[in-house]
């Protein structure tokens, strides 16, 4: 069996450490070319540098692969779209995008300052959007040219998004746009040949370890290892992908499509609700309906 990303060009945001990194070495041992794209941050977004990315790259070009770094912030618009066409200067064209840049702020939502609310939104919700639309104009005038295209765009979301997290009330609620425009850029973009997609991962990274996680891995199989996930975002970020507007859990080796909001049980009146009415309907439309996960840390 041949490699399953041979010759796709790979963006990928976040890349020097956890998750990023266990990504582009993946795709780079199945014959990727990879544009590693980090700032070099702490965990919560302080400080900065280059050496992680080219770390990264250098591991690659050890292996023989084809590898290129870059520091921009992805959730600077003009940054971002020069990381795009850095990847396209370089070998051509685009293939694959992976949003993974974040960091945390985390704190209760009654203390949490309007600094660490803006922070966490625009890193993970701006920073998945801005790279994402440059890509995309990038595949829509290769689409627009007659090109038969194969894009692929692999966001990442979490279980926070999905279901809530105690103390991370501005992790989970971008998290959870993200898993919403994952959705939307899946119908508007399909057009384009581009196929959209996105994970909620469970893995020991600078942003788990010693919140949900220790920091020493146990011997043997590590189900928390960040590069359990990795092999699921090649798949995804390959043209043997054919899912589009999903959302999966990984843990380990384990994955599983992870549903949004569905449509409960409806109760119809036929005619404007008297206002007394009301909570009678609403508890029918609750038991009439799946009950939702709960949050998690919630007691």
């Amino acid at each position: 069996m041949g490699a399953i990303a041979e010759g796709r060009v790979v963006v990928i945001t976040g890349a020097a450490r956890g998750l990023g990194r266990a990504h582009a070495l993946e795709f780079a041992a199945e014959g990727a070319r990879v544009l590693v794209n980090d700032l070099g941050v702490e965990r919560d977004g302080s400080g900065g540098a280059s050496a992680p990315a080219q770390e990264v790259v250098a591991e690659i070009r050890a292996m023989g692969g084809e590898a290129e770094a870059n520091a921009a912030d992805a959730a600077d618009w003009d940054q971002a779209e020069a990381m795009i066409a850095q990847a396209v200067q370089k070998w051509g064209r685009l293939d694959t995008l992976v949003c993974n840049a974040g960091f945390l702020r985390d704190r209760m939502l009654a203390n949490m300052s309007e600094a660490e609310w803006d922070a966490v939104m625009r890193v993970h919700l701006k920073g998945h959007f801005a790279p994402a639309r440059h890509a995309v104009a990038h595949w829509r005038d290769r689409s627009k040219a007659g090109e038969s295209v194969q894009g692929r765009l692999i966001n990442t979301s979490s279980g926070a998004g999905l279901l809530g997290s105690i103390g991370q009330g501005n992790y989970a609620a971008a998290k959870a746009g993200v898993a919403a425009l994952t959705i939307q850029q899946a119908a508007e973009w399909g057009r384009y040949g581009v196929v959209v997609n996105a994970i909620a991962p469970d893995a020991r990274t600078r942003m788990t370890t010693g919140i949900m996680y220790e920091e020493e891995a146990p011997e043997g199989w590590d189900e928390k290892d960040p590069a359990n996930a990795s092999p699921l975002v090649v798949w995804l970020g390959s043209d043997a992908c054919d899912v589009t507007g999903r959302v999966f859990e990984i843990a380990g080796g384990a994955l599983n499509v992870c549903d949004g909001w569905q449509h409960g049980h409806v109760v119809d009146v036929g005619r404007k609700f008297a206002a007394a009415e009301v909570g009678d309907a609403v508890h029918a439309s609750i038991a009439g309906s799946p009950d939702p996960a709960p949050v998690y840390g919630a007691s």
